[in-house]
């Protein structure tokens, strides 16, 4: 929920500079890790990804340290940088925050060949994903909305 800020017949240059100088002084409330390019079927991440959304940070810890699968390993590395990010980067506490959004993207295919019989072949496609999970702050989101208002 970002504000809108009108263009007032500037040149895009310093429009995009007056845009940036608002957004800085705006508060912090979210912070973002993505992992890019990880050898995991995008199908078969989503599935973990999605059992973690809306869930606090701890009970999200909680799901994927319990869960079988290898990409709850992967999705457990990527929300504990996100909330280092939240706490190192933006002072935010670790105690309010929660999995506002994560998503699984397509990355790119390794295309391999797999001999068939009769001198034919297949293509094996090895699928990899972009994985991104956003944390906010309750307390500072409600904050920021009231302000808004």
């Amino acid at each position: 929920m970002q504000p809108i800020i009108k263009r007032e017949g500037l040149k895009r240059s310093k429009f995009h500079a007056k845009r940036k100088e608002v957004l800085a002084t705006l508060p912090k409330y979210e912070a973002r890790a993505i992992a890019r390019f990880v050898r995991i079927s995008p199908r078969k991440a989503r599935a973990v990804v999605n059992s973690i959304k809306g869930k606090n940070v701890s009970e999200a810890y909680t799901i994927l340290e319990f869960s079988p699968k290898k990409a709850a390993r992967i999705v457990y590395n990527v929300l504990k940088s996100a909330v280092a990010n939240a706490t190192n980067n933006f002072g935010l506490s670790e105690d309010n925050l929660y999995v506002a959004e994560c998503y699984v993207n397509d990355g790119p295919r390794m295309k391999r060949v797999w001999p068939r019989g009769r001198g034919r072949a297949d293509i094996i496609q090895k699928r990899m994903s972009h994985i991104t999970v956003v944390v906010r702050d309750r307390e500072k989101e409600k904050e920021y909305k009231e302000n808004a208002k």
